[in-house]
């Protein structure tokens, strides 16, 4: 039975007491600590599958997720999901194992994936263990296309042309995703301001690119600025990214702590 408390409502005799007595069911200890609710925290490989399905459905009506594998415009595929899911698991383990991946919230709710300065995605060990060298066999033909030849060689140039001789100091923001049903509780922000604060200590800048104007306002709360727009052209319709970067400093007294999702390659 679970136990229960008594709360008196009145100070009446012993029968009229228990008339007014409103009981409870007190909450049962929980094994998930609850720290999580409030701390930033890495993700470790072995919370990769929970996290990568935080980030996935916080990208589901994304148009640069929906440009990567949904070519003919089909709706609500089951085989779409299972693809978008894939490739974000492997993104998610891949930033474990060579980058930052960052989570707070108790069911992983909202993740960020990271790239330190220096830091690079592409040596074989991790393409094997992320699983994301699958990516070429996942991909559909128009989808190879996209994503090597397109997106990959795009984002590359645009970051270098963007940072110049900085690229090599700066943090990326790949991807920053809320749950939708996790959004309003100040989870976003806290995993921005976590980088923002090591950022500004070693006085480096934050590279990302924003796929809506409404994420374009967010990340300018914490100082970011549109450095140049890009666009994927392959789709029926072009799909708009704002380059960003927030310098050292920036933004300092007006960041928010609202929850939005944003990412990129």
């Amino acid at each position: 039975m679970d136990p229960l408390t008594t709360t008196p409502t009145s100070a009446s005799s012993s029968s009229s007491s228990s008339s007014n007595t409103t009981l409870l069911p007190a909450l049962p200890p929980s094994l998930i600590p609850a720290t999580w609710h409030t701390t930033v925290r890495r993700v470790p490989l072995s919370t990769v599958p929970a996290a990568a399905l935080s980030l996935a459905h916080a990208f589901a009506t994304d148009p640069y997720a929906r440009y990567l594998v949904d070519h003919d415009h089909t709706p609500e595929s089951e085989s779409l999901w299972s693809l978008h899911l894939a490739l974000t698991t492997s993104f998610v383990a891949a930033h474990c194992l060579s980058g930052l991946a960052t989570t707070i919230g108790p069911a992983s709710d909202c993740v960020a994936l990271w790239l330190p300065p220096g830091s690079s995605l592409s040596s074989p060990l991790t393409l094997l263990r992320s699983g994301l060298w699958t990516a070429r066999f996942r991909l559909s033909g128009e989808g190879r296309r996209r994503y090597f030849d397109e997106i990959g060689p795009l984002l590359r140039a645009t970051k270098k042309e963007v940072l110049g001789g900085r690229e090599g100091e700066a943090w990326y923001l790949v991807y920053l995703g809320t749950r939708p049903e996790s959004r309003g509780r100040g989870y976003a922000g806290r995993l921005v301001g976590e980088v923002v604060r090591l950022a500004d200590r070693a006085g480096q800048p934050i590279y990302l690119e924003s796929s809506s104007r409404a994420n374009d306002a967010y990340y300018a709360q914490f100082g970011f600025e549109i450095k140049k727009e890009i666009f994927l052209t392959r789709g029926r319709e072009p799909v708009r990214l704002a380059v960003m970067v927030r310098e050292p400093g920036a933004g300092e007294g007006r960041r928010g702590v609202g929850d939005e999702k944003e990412g990129a390659e």
